[in-house]
């Protein structure tokens, strides 16, 4: 099989202000039929960007060449360090007077939502509170390795950014494992309207179909690291509920 990389110029921006330009970057392909919207998630992918808010691609061509281990890419076989046993435990739920926290479940039924999706998930916390832009795009996302992880969205607040349904398809065909928020719902919205899940978010609606549980309404993302914590927020088995309170919280390795 024929390897196949990418050369192009870019132009970024980022959701905290500021941008950066290359010329003649290269990434790996996973195929010479690559969209330049995944060629642009490679690129941030491939340099750890954070907070990217835009990527603007020219000059793209795509070629045959062996791949070189692009980070983030086809051929990256890194292996990724489990969490460490142990640790404090953080609490990630609000009170009661709060509102609480809620998980919402695909298929309308918690029942049929496995343990393994909802409890002790390596976290990935992706930092968007203060940036300017007021979606989260691809973009924020490409950076992380969220496969078979709980993918927090730091906003720091209730109406805070909006997960677009390009990102929630984008985390829901990578294999992130459950995405949370702290804010009151993916699209900013009050979390207690909607109680049965249906209809709130174009992105809830992109992940839950997908399969991948939603929880909203977290507290204390700012307490845990970028990686290395073990999320739960495990619901109660109730027949035809779909969505729940939870108690989420995370257990954070010593250092």
């Amino acid at each position: 099989m024929t390897d196949h990389r990418a050369s192009f110029d870019a132009r970024i921006t980022f959701g905290n202000g500021g941008d950066l330009a290359v010329h003649g970057f290269r990434v790996d392909l996973p195929g010479p039929d690559a969209a330049e919207d995944e060629i642009a998630a490679l690129f941030v992918a491939s340099l750890g960007l954070l907070m990217t808010d835009g990527v603007e691609l020219d000059n793209v061509e795509i070629f045959a060449e062996p791949h070189k281990g692009t980070r983030g890419g086809p051929s990256d076989r890194a292996a990724q360090a489990a969490p460490a046993a142990g640790g404090a435990l953080v609490e990630l739920a609000r009170p009661p007077a709060d509102g609480g926290t809620y998980l919402v479940a695909p298929g309308g039924d918690l029942t049929g939502l496995p343990l393994a999706r909802t409890a002790e998930l390596p976290a990935v916390v992706v930092r968007v509170a203060g940036a300017e832009a007021r979606e989260i795009g691809v973009g924020a996302l490409a950076a992380f390795d969220v496969r078979g992880r709980a993918v927090l969205l730091h906003t720091g607040a209730p109406g805070g950014g909006r997960l677009t349904p390009e990102a929630a398809s984008w985390l829901a065909g990578r294999g992130a494992s459950l995405v949370g928020t702290d804010a009151d719902g993916l699209d900013g919205l009050d979390g207690l309207d909607g109680l049965d899940g249906v209809g709130g978010s174009a992105a809830l609606d992109v992940l839950l179909a997908a399969g991948v549980p939603v929880v909203e309404r977290l507290a204390g993302l700012d307490r845990l690291p970028p990686t290395g914590a073990l999320f739960t927020a495990a619901p109660p088995l109730l027949e035809g509920v779909g969505r729940v309170h939870v108690r989420a919280f995370a257990r954070v390795p010593e250092a």
